[in-house]
């Protein structure tokens, strides 16, 4: 029986995983940070021969690298058979290119960092740009899983006549897949970014839709600028409080209370980043890609 063990922060989370795998057992690990920055990890429950999955989500992964580099090591010394990591989030996906000479290309060096020390990975809707799948980067067997039916089935059951927004061409295919699987109307803006907190958004011409509810709909909302540019311009459009929703609430320091305030309806995320947002659970999404990995449903 394979075992499950996550790290702090995440029990809610894990215990939902733990009920829709079946066949997994929750392990007993402590991990916490030494007064001076060091990381500390002690594994309590007996892996010898088992193969383990680990939950940690990779938001602000300077704080949880070592440990779980720490885990690995620890988890093969005593003699499991297998590590998988289940990281919602992945993170250091977005440096996915030398912009300016010196600068590293994160996103490769952490991949063979993880490809080093996990035996195979599954995420939701990384930030995949340049690299337009994880095997160009990772050599490991990896799953990622797509939260579009998750987001969809939540704006079918909750908003009556919603109005899909993406906040630029980027985000269309997806955008689109959401729009479709909800059986609503989209509409897809033009972004042009001049620096990390300066974004200007062009909104089409929404007039036949006023009746509806917007949805703006986002991989990622970091800053926030993106949909609070849009949220000032559906306003002044005379649209119906938008409700925001993104599969990762990173929210920069401040941006979270900034898009509250910006004149929205609601702001919604799934819990691949915990928050107080989290509306959407992806527990039974990450379920499947873990079953093709880990077998963990027998």
């Amino acid at each position: 029986m394979p075992l499950l063990f996550h790290f702090p922060g995440y029990d809610s989370i894990a215990y939902r995983l733990k009920e829709h795998l079946g066949g997994c057992a929750l392990g007993e690990v402590t991990v916490r940070h030494f007064p001076d920055g060091e990381s500390f990890v002690q594994i309590h429950t007996d892996v010898k021969g088992k193969d383990v999955i680990l939950f940690c989500g990779l938001e602000q992964p300077d704080t949880k690298a070592m440990a779980l580099l720490f885990f690995t090591k620890v988890a093969k010394e005593l003699g499991a058979k297998s590590v998988g990591l289940v990281a919602p989030y992945l993170g250091y996906m977005r440096q996915d290119k030398r912009f300016h000479d010196g600068e590293a290309v994160t996103s490769k060096l952490f991949a063979a960092f993880l490809s080093h020390h996990i035996d195979w990975l599954v995420t939701v809707d990384p930030h995949l740009h340049r690299h337009k799948t994880l095997e160009e980067i990772y050599t490991i067997p990896s799953r990622v899983l797509h939260a579009a039916d998750t987001l969809s089935a939540w704006i079918k059951q909750s908003v009556a006549k919603p109005l899909i927004i993406g906040p630029d061409e980027e985000s269309e295919q997806w955008v689109v897949d959401v729009a479709q699987k909800a059986s609503a109307p989209f509409i897809i803006l033009i972004k042009e970014r001049y620096g990390d907190r300066n974004v200007e958004v062009s909104v089409p011409e929404i007039a036949a839709y006023k009746d509806h509810t917007p949805i703006l709909v986002d991989d990622i909302i970091s800053t926030a600028r993106t949909m609070i540019e849009t949220v000032t311009h559906l306003k002044k459009a005379g649209t119906k409080p938008p409700i925001c929703i993104g599969v990762h609430g990173v929210f920069a320091k401040g941006a979270y209370d900034s898009l509250l305030n910006s004149g929205v309806e609601r702001v919604v995320t799934c819990n691949t980043i915990v928050h107080s947002s989290n509306a959407i659970d992806i527990a039974p999404l990450l379920a499947t890609g873990i079953r093709e990995l880990a077998c963990c449903a027998g």
